[in-house]
């Protein structure tokens, strides 16, 4: 059986062990282990070794043995071919996960093999693709969750980050600002799993690479994601302070104003500092009747969107009236490619409350 790339193969490994239900590379090791049959698991290297040796594999270092792609499959519940062959894995090859708008060719996808193998091939192309995957991927998650989409998110953004320490010339800033927006991507991907210890840190990434390659858009974006975490979380002053850290981020997008106000409103009304609370939802309710068009990172920051936002402002200061209103018709002028998806579900949950409440 032939195998791709070294970096390609451990991006799937670390993919397989990071997809639901999620196994630390300890974890694996014990699985690996007990997937031997007795009688060949007293030669195998001990938990922590093993652990080690999986941590090189993601990197790319090396590749596993045939043994031990063997017991992978056990242990992962993939096959070999899926793991470690050149033909593309049950759920597409690592840049074609299946995507509403099919934009991505198996010319792009080769392409992409190529660029990780050998930085020097970046080409306008290439980024061209990257782009269109993760458009993609961003529409796909609103139709099948977060979930599915972790793993493959999670390879891809590890062999993006071996083509930027490699890459030299004018298009590496490109692919920098591709790298930034991919991890707050993964991030969010994270966050809305509530797997927030992952996320934080994809967004702290993503914040470093902003800063580093002039993305001012992508940087508050990402210190915007740190407040919805927080809101999760159930901590409201974390909440106003990234939200007004991202207000403040120079190079952020007008309509990125608009929903940091919306959240800073919830913090601060969740503080009982109702009057805080009401001029930055009148100044975002204001800027939000603009319809201003919204970068890509964010493309479901439309009228519906924040009006969904506002009602949440409402009823966390008391208009349950008002906030079920809003609520009613946010969700109700939702794009019908997005109202399946399972980030509305808070919303939903906050139009039962204030209509009960109302």
């Amino acid at each position: 059986m032939a195998s791709p790339d070294k970096t390609v193969i451990g991006a799937r490994t670390r993919a397989a062990r990071e997809g639901p239900p999620y196994w630390s590379r300890a974890t694996l090791a014990r699985r690996l282990r007990a997937a031997a049959e007795p009688g060949g698991r007293a030669a195998l290297p001990g938990v922590e070794s093993l652990t080690d040796v999986i941590k090189q594999w993601e990197a790319g270092k090396y590749v596993p043995r045939p043994n031990y792609r063997a017991l992978y499959a056990k242990a992962t519940g993939k096959s070999e071919e899926e793991l470690f062959g050149d033909h593309p894995p049950a759920h597409g090859v690592l840049w074609r996960p299946s995507s509403p708008d099919r934009a991505v060719t198996l010319d792009d996808s080769d392409r992409l093999t190529a660029v990780s193998q050998r930085s020097a091939r970046l080409d306008v192309t290439a980024l061209e693709a990257l782009a269109s995957i993760l458009a993609g991927q961003r529409r796909l998650e609103d139709a099948v969750g977060p979930a599915v989409l972790l793993g493959p998110v999670t390879g891809q953004l590890d062999v993006i980050a071996g083509m930027l320490r490699e890459a030299r010339g004018p298009l590496r800033m490109r692919l920098g600002r591709v790298a930034a927006e991919w991890s707050v991507f993964a991030g969010w991907l994270n966050a809305a799993l509530r797997r927030d210890v992952q996320a934080l840190a994809l967004f702290g990434e993503g914040e470093e690479l902003a800063d580093e390659f002039e993305d001012g858009t992508v940087a508050a974006i990402a210190t915007s994601f740190r407040g919805y975490v927080a809101r999760k979380q159930g901590r409201p002053r974390a909440v106003v302070r990234a939200s007004m850290a991202a207000l403040a981020t120079p190079g952020g997008h007008p309509v990125q104003r608009i929903f940091d106000e919306l959240q800073a409103a919830q913090g601060y009304a969740a503080l009982g500092e109702a009057e805080r609370a009401r001029r930055l939802l009148d100044d975002a309710a204001e800027r939000a009747a603009d319809d201003v068009e919204p970068p890509p990172p964010v493309y479901w920051y439309g009228p519906s969107f924040f009006q969904l936002n506002i009602g949440m402002a409402h009823r966390d200061l008391g208009g349950y009236s008002d906030a079920a209103a809003l609520l009613s018709s946010g969700l109700g002028g939702i794009p019908a490619d997005q109202a399946g998806a399972e980030w509305l579900g808070e919303y939903k949950d906050a139009l039962a409350e204030a209509r009960e409440r109302a």
